[in-house]
């Protein structure tokens, strides 16, 4: 049965530089990178070496402790350099491409069983699109989720829009759905926003227990959404999606071709224009950025203000962003820091002024406004976390490497992007996701 839920605890940081709902093709990129990094807890083996010619769907490397699961090109081309790190990690395999956009053609005639299905995503290189919780890592194939949840809306700042991003995508969305209901014995939940009508790709999407969510961000997380319908506990797994992902299965399984290609908001104070770029994913960031950003000191994005990742105007596009956010450093110093009057800086303890004005959208940089502090109870976290969990007790309970008390607090079901704003808000200035997420792998390795 469907849901209606309310979201009260959480909070909308609204920052200049949203993306206008238009829609233009990305300059071609030049190169383009897939990041064994961009999948926690990955263990790569490569099958190709530098000067390898591959095609888009072609394996790059696939997962040591499965072999079957293969992360793929995203376009094709030569194999043009593969970066190493520290005991010769690899953190970067990039392909300089040919232009000619020449795909691996897959059999998807047979979509009859999850095995079938299983068989194509894995070889495709389009598994990794499906996570799993708890731990938030790359679904096993092997095991059988009680659901799978889709979130189609971002409450993020400065999020995309799915609605805007899959207008006119419903036969392939509707044949992602199609194939992930093969996937799981129990529901497929498609949540949606509650503020404003779905799009009608969601709207007529079938196969689908369809639920409303309104309130602040972070109501978009699927992880708050898992919790508030059908909560995740010790010894089961439920699936996720992105609603973009979804499309670009269904793209698949109805062409046999392995089309990376999604749209992208570029957004943030210091775009010129912020709007939405057609590009493919791993693409450099130049290709999105060049010409499109003010100058100044800035900070590049690849993800959202609160969860991305830093990266250099030389970097590469996420595999799970569907924003690249763009803005100011905070290198300089503040007269007087935060006991000056300002109506410009964005606080939850009212400590500026500009909690009086509700609707005011703000230029914020990167810099912290305070130093590390003793880690105190304030009762912040609770007041953004729409969970029914103690978020400062398992904080505390991670750092203490207590795993009777992180399980008993709720470890299973919570992600580092869900306690992003408990970070946000923090006054003692914690690293709450780099925080939850040793803390996530700590259980996966003892508790499996």
């Amino acid at each position: 049965m469907s849901k209606n839920i309310k979201i009260r605890k959480g909070a909308n940081i609204k920052l200049e530089g949203a993306a206008e709902r238009v829609k233009a093709e990305a300059p071609k990129a030049t190169s383009f990178a897939i990041k064994p990094t961009d999948f926690h807890g990955l263990t790569p083996k490569l099958v190709v070496k530098e000067g390898d010619s591959v095609k888009a769907g072609s394996p790059i490397f696939y997962d040591k402790y499965n072999e079957h699961l293969k992360f793929t090109s995203p376009v094709s081309g030569k194999v043009s350099e593969i970066v190493r790190g520290a005991k010769r990690k690899i953190l970067e395999v990039k392909i300089a491409p040919d232009g000619a956009n020449s795909f691996e053609q897959f059999d998807v005639s047979d979509l009859s069983s999850d095995v079938k299905v299983k068989e194509l995503l894995m070889a495709s290189g389009l598994w990794p699109l499906i996570k799993q919780r708890p731990y938030d890592v790359v679904a096993n194939p092997q095991d059988s989720p009680k659901a799978i949840f889709i979130s189609a809306f971002d409450s993020a700042p400065l999020g995309a829009d799915y609605d805007f991003i899959l207008h006119g995508q419903k036969e392939a969305f509707q044949a992602g759905v199609n194939a992930l209901s093969k996937l799981t014995k129990g529901k497929v939940h498609l949540n949606v926003r509650g503020e404003s009508a779905p799009d009608v790709t969601f709207k007529e999407a079938k196969g689908v227990e369809r639920n409303t969510f309104s309130g602040p961000h972070p109501a978009g997380n699927v992880g708050i959404q898992i919790h508030h319908i059908d909560p995740v506990n010790k010894g089961e797994r439920v699936w996720t999606v992105n609603a973009q992902s979804v499309a670009m299965i269904g793209r698949f399984l109805l062409t046999g071709k392995a089309d990376f290609s999604k749209t992208i908001a570029l957004a943030g104070s210091e775009v010129e224009k912020p709007k939405y770029y057609t590009t493919v994913v791993g693409s450099n960031i130049a290709s999105i950025i060049d010409g499109q950003i003010k100058a100044g000191d800035n900070r590049i994005i690849s993800g959202n203000v609160l969860t991305g990742t830093q990266v250099s105007k030389d970097g590469y596009l996420g595999f799970y962003a569907d924003v690249v956010s763009v803005i100011p450093e905070g290198r300089e110093p503040q007269f007087l820091g935060w006991l000056a009057p300002n109506t410009n800086k964005l606080s939850f303890s009212k400590a500026y002024f500009s909690w009086l004005m509700p609707n005011k959208k703000f230029n914020l940089n990167t810099n912290m406004n305070g130093e590390d502090r003793a880690f105190v109870m304030t009762g912040q976290y609770e007041s953004v976390l729409p969970m029914d969990i103690y978020p400062v007790h398992l904080i505390k309970s991670i750092m203490t490497k207590d795993l009777e008390k992180m399980e008993n607090l709720g470890i299973y079901e919570v992600a580092p992007e869900d306690m992003a704003l408990c970070e946000f808000a923090c006054t003692s200035k914690m690293e709450v996701q780099k925080i939850l997420r040793e803390g996530l792998d700590l259980a996966q390795e003892e508790l499996g």
